[in-house]
Formats: C-alpha cells, sequence, structure tokens
C-alpha cells in the first residue's frame, strides 16, 4: 500500500469525510430533492439491519417505499424491521434471511425473489471487514466473497427483473478507502504476503467501483452509481476498526449522515440526471482516483476481473 496514497487519503478524510464535512457540504443541498413520495415503488437493501443500510431502508420506508431488507441474522433483522415500522407507519417491510458470502445462497434468493416480486432499486450496502484471513463454506476468502462476489452475483441475477421497471437504479455503497488502493487482479483473494484486512476490504471497495463503471456500459436501461459515506459511527466500524474509532470518535459522522447520499441517487431526480457509472461523496460525483497516486486499472485488468467473478458465480449457480 503506498505511503503517499494512505498519506494524502487521510488528510483528504479529515477535511471531508467527517461530521464537519457533511455539515459544509450539506449547506449546498436542495432540500426538494428528497421531497418525494416513493408509494409504488420496491427498494431492496442488503445489510439493512444496522448501520448506513438500517438508515437508508428508515428514509425509503418514511417515503413510503416497499423495503425489502436483506439480513444475515433473523433476530436482528425482526429488531430493525419493527423499529423502522413504528417510525415511519409503513406496513410494507419484508426481511430476506440470506448470507451474503455463500454465492449459492445469493443466487437461489435473487432468482426466487424476481420470480415473485418487482424491484425499482437496488441498494449493495452489505458489506464486512475481517481482520484474520478467513475462508467461507465455499472455499473463499470472507471479504472477497462478501463485498465482491455477493455483490456481483446479486447485481447480475437482478439485472432482468431491474430492466422491467421504469427507473431502475443500483446503488453500490463503497468506501473513500479505495482511493488508497491499485486493483490487484491476480491476488483477488489475498492469497499472497502477509493478510492485511483493511487493505483487502479496501481492494474489494475498489473493485466495486471499478464493477459500477462496468455495468453502466453493459446496462444502459439501469442507472449505476458507487459512493464513499463518509466516516460514520457505524456498529461495523466500531467492530472492525476500533483503534480508529476511539481516535475518531468524535468527528464522525453519524448513521443518518452516511446513508444521506445513498437515500439521494435511489431517490431523487436530480441524481439520475448525473451520468450512470460515477462515485458519489455528499451528493456529488467525485474522482476515483487520488492525484499522481498511480491507481489506475487497464481496460484489460477490468476485464480479467469480470472474467473471474464470471468464472465464480458460475461455479456457484444453482
Amino acid at each position: 500500500m503506498s505511503i503517499y496514497r494512505n498519506a494524502v487519503w487521510f488528510v483528504k478524510g479529515l477535511q471531508e469525510y467527517t461530521k464537519s464535512g457533511y455539515e459544509a457540504a450539506a449547506k449546498h443541498f436542495a432540500p426538494a430533492d428528497l421531497d418525494v413520495k416513493l408509494n409504488g415503488r420496491s427498494f431492496m437493501i442488503t445489510g439493512a439491519n444496522s448501520g448506513i443500510g438500517k438508515a437508508t431502508a428508515q428514509e425509503i420506508a418514511n417515503r413510503g417505499g416497499t423495503v425489502h431488507m436483506v439480513c444475515r441474522n433473523k433476530g436482528r433483522a425482526e429488531a430493525a424491521k419493527e423499529e423502522i415500522v413504528e417510525k415511519s407507519k409503513n406496513q410494507d417491510v419484508h426481511i430476506h434471511i440470506v448470507d451474503m458470502s455463500s454465492a449459492r445462497q445469493v443466487w437461489e434468493f435473487a432468482q426466487n425473489f424476481s420470480q415473485s416480486n418487482n424491484l425499482h432499486v437496488l441498494i449493495n450496502n452489505a458489506g464486512c471487514m475481517v481482520n484474520q484471513r478467513e475462508l467461507t463454506e465455499d472455499g473463499l476468502e470472507k471479504n472477497f466473497a462478501t463485498n465482491t462476489l455477493g455483490t456481483y452475483i446479486l447485481t447480475s441475477a437482478l439485472v432482468p427483473a431491474l430492466k422491467k421497471v421504469e427507473d431502475a437504479r443500483v446503488v453500490t455503497v463503497s468506501s473513500g478507502g479505495m482511493l488508497t488502493q491499485k486493483m490487484n487482479v491476480d491476488d483477488l483473494q489475498v492469497e499472497k504476503g502477509t493478510f492485511d484486512g483493511t487493505m483487502a476490504y479496501a481492494q474489494n471497495k475498489r473493485q466495486q467501483v471499478i464493477l459500477t463503471g462496468m455495468w453502466a456500459t453493459q446496462h444502459k436501461e439501469i442507472h449505476f452509481s458507487s459512493m464513499h459515506p463518509g466516516w460514520a459511527d457505524t456498529p461495523a466500524v466500531q467492530t472492525s476498526m476500533p483503534s480508529f474509532h476511539a481516535k475518531m470518535q468524535n468527528k464522525l459522522r453519524t448513521e443518518a449522515m452516511g446513508a444521506d447520499t445513498v437515500v439521494w441517487l435511489a431517490v431523487s431526480a436530480a441524481a439520475i440526471k448525473q451520468p450512470s457509472g460515477l462515485f458519489f461523496q455528499d451528493r456529488k460525483a467525485v474522482a476515483t482516483h487520488l492525484p499522481l497516486a498511480s491507481s489506475r486499472s487497464t481496460p484489460q485488468e477490468e476485464q480479467k476481473l469480470l472474467t473471474a467473478l464470471e468464472e465464480f458465480a458460475l461455479k456457484f449457480k444453482p
């Protein structure tokens, strides 16, 4: 990992990714962008039982949208749903129990869902940062399986359903941490060298941004975007990055601040006026590379990523 990239990224983060960074950006937001009724629109949110996913589900339920919460833990999902319904008075909130690190489960869920439900917006929010190298039941490195392959399979499997509706969108919650990484397509599961969970996560988030751009080219009928929520005080940050959380706690954004651009990309008319395939931060399209960072991939490397994911996906398809 480049020392230059890390240093530039951290300085940038202190200025932009914190609570004060959000408050400065929010002065320029158009409040009317989120003044929308979502009745009749269907939204799927992965990782919706806590953090940014839950905050996003709440905002969509508040506006009358149908909410499909894709969660791994049944108890936490039911508790989150109860809270969302109580606050929104919207009963149209549904739970689907899926482990996003299990390629087979993701395939089966997406295929079954498409047969009996409409979908207008997919929000790929679920993610993990496992700090010790851990394999799934499929023998895949867990961060890669959840953040990259799970996202790839779910999105690919739901594209046909999305193409059947008006104003279809896919929003992928990435991370500004990806700015520290040039994609290493020859070691997608971090099998070489010392395992670093933070680096593996940032690689996955870089892969998501690359995929978003490629999907936008492939599927013109759907509006694709990826985004960075900023540094938010979520349960995931507390457990995966305890020292960062302890040092930065007073500067971190709220979950609602982290979710703001997700909701804006998912529901606003302003968002779809932007070209498909871009990366957003605080409701604005931003660069996907730091200045002079040498983090760009070649078209051949990007195609190699897509080919590898297609091969994995087919291997686990029911």
